[in-house]
């Protein structure tokens, strides 16, 4: 009696689960296919007249994102290129040769 018990507590659980995700999948999805107008612009397209910016509310790039001069960076940020394993391999080695701790021995490979 036990045993049927846990098997249909578990199955309720099992149940509130999968509904709890597909829900959680609607409501994903319709926020994806929402658009936000800009803050401070009404529903037509126009600016809010009753709109007051504050200070604290205009948004600025990260950090990251800013040159020295605090200029915003226009290229991109991570350009990865082609590399054989050989020549990965290549340069782990030598990083590894030039680390403290390498005494010059071969090591087993």
């Amino acid at each position: 009696m036990l045993q049927l018990l846990y098997i249909l507590a578990f199955t309720i659980l099992a149940f509130l689960a999968v509904g709890n995700l597909i829900r959680s999948l609607l409501t994903l999805g319709i926020e994806a296919q929402r658009t936000y107008s800009p803050v401070g612009w009404g529903t037509s397209g126009q600016p809010d007249a009753s709109f007051t910016p504050h200070p604290q509310s205009r948004s600025s790039p990260h950090p990251e994102l800013l040159d020295a001069a605090g200029n915003v960076i226009n290229e991109p940020l991570l350009v990865m290129r082609s590399m054989t394993v050989e020549d990965a391999r290549e340069r782990l080695d030598a990083l590894y040769e030039a680390s403290p701790g390498y005494d010059g021995e071969s090591r087993d490979e």
